[in-house]
């Protein structure tokens, strides 16, 4: 105890003579002239570091005043506690140069611009950048690529204002790029988790969007990209993939997205395209198709959802194929009686048929399509009688002298039992 007051009482003199301690500087390490030096402003040691240098920025909070442009091909790393605040003023990092690493930093408050797509991160006709590691906070934009490529973005946590979708802005956002890399990111309070337009050849892996204002990811004109583990959960309107081919979707959980005109997953307009081993759950929709044409919708579960799957009539040539549908209020929906789809050796829990000769497969075809659910496609308000003893009774005619639901939309083999998928181990 008699150590600790003589320390404050030494810092007490220093302080009253006017002394203070250094502030904290950026230090270059490196090959570089400027290798061992410190700077007073990241800015500074940017300007001077040299190609493939490390810019080191220590803990505290930064504000340059502008934002900082990294044009030479460095690594800006941050110490636990670094913070490179705008103050609502402007964007913070801008990258223009190839082979360009950011981590480890805590980057906040662009503020809100309707002029300019201001993010925290803006890379910029670049190739070979990493960004990793790093925690955004009350950004527009998060991070935002434009012609870049090779690039990977990888382990940051983007945490929007989430207070409208006119205010706020897509957590990482690329366009017009190719060969990106977007994986183990958790992004939330955005208008859009993750938004793709003109990307080509990308994969989005093992990411968190969650509680976004509008999709959990949302991408238009973007071929032959894949999307594997991520998880989707309690966005605005779920899931959107439009105007594009070559889609491979693979282990995804799409759960708890609902509302009036809310999606697990929305297909429009796509085509020769792959979506197998996703769990949809309690969604409002989980799976709806339009415009999508020759789809593979393979082992995937749908539990608890609303509609597990709708099929527009401009929808040809897909095949649902091994599924399990499991406490779906309407297993399959359309808004036509002709369809050229198909269902094969799916698990449906409504089933009610036999099996004469034990091989797990059912005797008799299932009709996924209930009349009561072609009811409600034309006239949305009656749903609140769902419950009711009328529809039992259509059900139940519909299942004698099935007349008015489409013929196609039926299961001539489907199994007695639930289905293993990357979800389920019967």
């Amino acid at each position: 105890m008699r150590g600790a007051y003589r320390r404050f009482g030494l810092a007490a003199t220093l302080a009253v003579l006017g002394w203070q301690p250094a502030a904290a500087q950026v230090r270059v390490s490196g090959d570089g002239p400027a290798s061992g030096e410190s700077f007073s402003t990241i800015r500074a040691a940017v300007g001077a570091a040299a190609a493939h240098d490390t810019v080191h920025v220590p803990s505290g909070v930064w504000t340059e005043g502008q934002p900082v442009v990294l044009d030479r091909p460095v690594t800006l790393r941050g110490e636990p506690g670094t913070v490179l605040d705008a103050q609502g003023e402007h964007e913070l990092l801008v990258v223009e140069a190839d082979s360009i690493t950011v981590e480890g930093l805590t980057l906040r408050d662009t503020g809100v611009s309707f002029t300019q797509d201001r993010a925290a991160i803006r890379v910029e006709k670049a190739r070979f950048c990493t960004i990793r590691r790093n925690r955004l906070q009350d950004t527009f934009f998060g991070i935002y690529l434009a012609n870049a490529g090779d690039c990977r973005v990888e382990d940051n946590v983007l945490e929007g204002a989430q207070t409208s979708e006119s205010r706020s802005a897509n957590g990482i956002h690329l366009w017009y790029s190719v060969r990106v890399t977007i994986t183990g990111n958790e992004i939330r309070g955005h208008r859009d988790g993750i938004y793709f337009e003109f990307v080509e050849d990308s994969r989005v892996e093992a990411n968190r969007s969650t509680n976004n204002l509008r999709y959990g990811l949302h991408f238009m004109f973007s071929d032959d990209c894949t999307y594997r583990g991520n998880r989707f959960h309690r966005n605005g309107a779920g899931v959107a993939v439009m105007y594009t081919s070559g889609v491979v979707m693979v282990e995804n959980d799409f759960d708890e997205n609902r509302g009036g005109a809310t999606f697990g997953l929305l297909l429009k307009e796509i085509r020769d395209s792959r979506i197998e081993g996703n769990r949809f759950r309690g969604n409002s929709v989980a799976l709806h198709l339009e415009g999508a044409n020759r789809i593979e919708v393979r082992a995937n579960e749908f539990v608890g959802n609303g509609w597990a799957v709708k099929v527009m009539a401009n929808s040809d040539g897909s095949d649902f194929v091994r599924n399990n549908f499991v406490g779906n209020s309407f297993d399959v929906s359309t808004n036509s009686r002709s369809t050229s789809s198909t269902f094969r050796g799916n698990y449906w829990d409504r089933y009610r048929g036999y099996d004469l000769d034990r091989n797990g497969v059912g005797d008799v075809a299932f009709r996924p399509v209930r009349l009561f659910s072609l009811v409600v496609e034309q006239n949305e308000p009656v749903i609140v009688l769902q419950r009711s003893m009328l529809v039992e009774l259509l059900d139940l005619a519909e299942a004698v002298l099935p007349v008015l639901t489409p013929g196609r939309l039926a299961d001539a083999e489907p199994s007695l039992l639930p289905l293993a998928t990357p979800w389920r181990t019967p």
